[in-house]
Parts: structure tokens; C-alpha cells; sequence
């Protein structure tokens, strides 16, 4: 999933970014070389809907729309693996799994109290 790959930030430029995404596509063209577990974690990713996609659209400028991202993520068959994999790593740019920074922040949080709540009952 390019975007998935792309470490991109608002204050980065695209092409500061580039040696991270071709770093991660090496790791994902050569699979003998990575832990099979992170293999299988990273194996949705080929199916995303993004894959090809300019990963800038998933990375907007503060204030810009976010809408043509979430158009891409809505209808696609692995949303919940990218979500669970941007929580996860703790991805604080972009459009993942359809949510931006601020909705998985308020999805981490609100996960958080359920667990607290479920510990404490």
C-alpha cells in the first residue's frame, strides 16, 4: 500500500520522504529477508486500494480536504487492517483506514476508557 509506506508529514516535502518509501519497498520486494510475522502483518497492504495511488492525497496540507482520501479508503476491502496498522504504529500524519489524526486520536481514547471500564467492572 503506497500510502501505507510513505512517512510523509506536513512540514516534509514528498521527496524528503521518498528514501523511507523506497526503504520500505525493498523490505516488501524482498520477503526471505523480514520476519514472517511482519510478512503476513504487511501482506494487506497488496490489496489496498491506494496501492498506486499518489500517496500526497493521503497526506493534505493543514485545512485541505480530506474527502477525495476517504472517497479511496471507503470502499476499500482492507480499511480496518490499515486502521488497525496506523494505531498500532502510532501514525500521527495522514488519512489511514479511512480516519484522520484527529479521528484515531479520539478512537484511541475512546478505546482506552472501554478498556478501563472493562478492567474496572
Amino acid at each position: 500500500m503506497r500510502h501505507a509506506m510513505h512517512e510523509g508529514t506536513h512540514m516534509q516535502s514528498s521527496a524528503q520522504s521518498q528514501p523511507v518509501l523506497r526503504d520500505l519497498l525493498a523490505v516488501a520486494a524482498a520477503p526471505g529477508d523480514v520476519d514472517p510475522s511482519e510478512e503476513r502483518e504487511r501482506r494487506w497492504q497488496e490489496r489496498a486500494n491506494c496501492l498506486g495511488v499518489d500517496p500526497d492525497l493521503f497526506f493534505p496540507e493543514r485545512g485541505a480536504s480530506t474527502r477525495e482520501a476517504k472517497a479511496v479508503c471507503g470502499s476499500c476491502e482492507v480499511r480496518a487492517e490499515c486502521l488497525e496498522y496506523a494505531l498500532d504504529h502510532a501514525e500521527k500524519f495522514g488519512i489511514w483506514g479511512g480516519l484522520s489524526e484527529r479521528e484515531r486520536r479520539r478512537l484511541r481514547r475512546q478505546r482506552a476508557l472501554a478498556r478501563r471500564n472493562v478492567a474496572s467492572a
